[in-house]
């Protein structure tokens, strides 16, 4: 009876690898930078999300280090028993700071991870109805998984009714909204989408969802630290204020693992809003908190993201890299963030092309079904702050030479 099952899930596997869809791991040996150990050589690396290069920043580690001295190695519970530390309590009123120009009487809560802070807020949000009351989600096309799963979850748990609306065709959404007659309403949106690199339309989304009376759930996960004037994301970069009297229906969601260089996420909203995610939220409230060492090290990770000069050093080299790059057959696509995908179009193709930069000593994961749809197989190239323009160079000459070999 064992065999049956290990010979299904070998047939699947080797399905996926026939398909070239099985993934594999690599061994990073050393901290996440421009050059790292990987499988015990050393790589020029375009593939991290650490866009501010904190994540080997000694500050962090200072602090992370005095948190576990003062604190422990764990939390010990969940938040709702005796797991809510000070440092927790304190990040959070840190990080609902970040929001208070665009919120009003805005609170955030602290989350592991941003797929536990997007689970916990769609299902909280859609659990909030009655047995004769449905919540429509309204879900852009190309959300992340988690954005995904949380609706898909909603809709089996809650009997929210999903609809998912082409990317960033708003007047598409417009006229699904324009038809729905259900009283509670859920846009549901990435704030940078995270295979492409293009950003939402977050004013124009905070519009229909105020004409047509719906919350608004933005997923800054790629933004959070990168955009706006002080890093606070995309409702600074958008210009959003806290006293347009549809700021109260954002539910805005960041994690701290990227820009912000150590682990974990927030929500943040208006405090109703926020006490009932906490009240709610099963990913809050049935987990083991964070160690407390890590929102120690997260306060100090604020304190650095708001020093404009990561991301003008970061901003320095997107458009160093679309000012020099020149491609003869592959497509850049459109993005003025540090995802800067690059289009390949067959699965097979875009391996190759990953596997002979690999060769090169330069390391650029190739993306692929499922996680992009079928044909749309690309190279995802993600920048820091830290790369040097000699390191971009050396990626763009060896594109090109592969382009013109192939």
């Amino acid at each position: 009876m064992t065999l049956r099952y290990i010979n299904h899930f070998n047939h699947l596997l080797d399905d996926l690898e026939q398909h070239s869809l099985k993934r594999t791991l690599k061994i990073c040996d050393s901290a996440s930078a421009p050059i790292m150990t990987i499988d015990g050589q050393a790589m020029l690396t375009f593939c991290s999300n650490d866009y501010l290069g904190l994540a080997n920043h000694p500050e962090l580690a200072k602090a992370i280090s005095e948190g576990l001295l003062l604190f422990g190695s764990g939390s010990g519970a969940s938040h709702m028993i005796s797991g809510h530390h000070r440092p927790h309590d304190d990040l959070e009123k840190a990080l609902a700071k970040t929001q208070a120009s665009f919120i009003p009487e805005v609170r955030a809560l602290f989350f592991s991870t941003g797929y536990m802070a997007n689970l916990a807020a769609i299902t909280a949000i859609t659990s909030s109805l009655g047995s004769n009351q449905v919540m429509s989600i309204y879900s852009e096309e190309l959300n992340h998984a988690s954005l995904i799963d949380g609706v898909r979850l909603a809709s089996k748990q809650n009997q929210a009714n999903v609809q998912v609306f082409p990317h960033q065709d708003l007047q598409a959404l417009e006229q699904l909204l324009a038809k729905d007659t259900n009283e509670f309403k859920l846009i549901v949106t990435d704030g940078v989408f995270s295979m492409d690199g293009d950003l939402a339309q977050v004013t124009a989304l905070l519009k229909l969802a105020h004409q047509y009376d719906a919350l608004i759930l933005v997923d800054d996960a790629h933004g959070f630290g990168v955009l706006g004037q002080h890093g606070f994301g995309i409702l600074e970069h958008a210009g959003i204020q806290n006293t347009n009297e549809a700021a109260a229906r954002i539910i805005y969601i960041g994690t701290l693992g990227k820009a912000a260089g150590i682990s974990g996420a927030f929500v943040a909203g208006h405090k109703t809003l926020v006490e009932w995610i906490l009240q709610k939220g099963r990913p809050y409230i049935y987990t083991t908190a964070s160690p407390p060492a890590i929102a120690h090290g997260l306060l100090k990770s604020l304190e650095l993201i708001s020093d404009d000069s990561y991301r003008t050093s970061l901003n320095h080299n997107i458009q160093y890299w679309k000012k020099t790059l020149r491609l003869k057959k592959w497509g850049l696509m459109p993005s003025d963030t540090a995802i800067q995908p690059i289009m390949i179009g067959r699965t097979e193709d875009a391996l190759q092309v990953a596997q002979q930069l690999y060769k090169k000593n330069i390391w650029v994961p190739a993306i692929r079904p499922p996680t992009v749809p079928a044909n749309t197989a690309r190279l995802r190239i993600t920048f820091s702050a830290n790369h040097t323009t000699e390191q971009i160079d050396q990626l763009i000459h060896a594109l090109m030479e592969i382009e013109d070999g192939l």
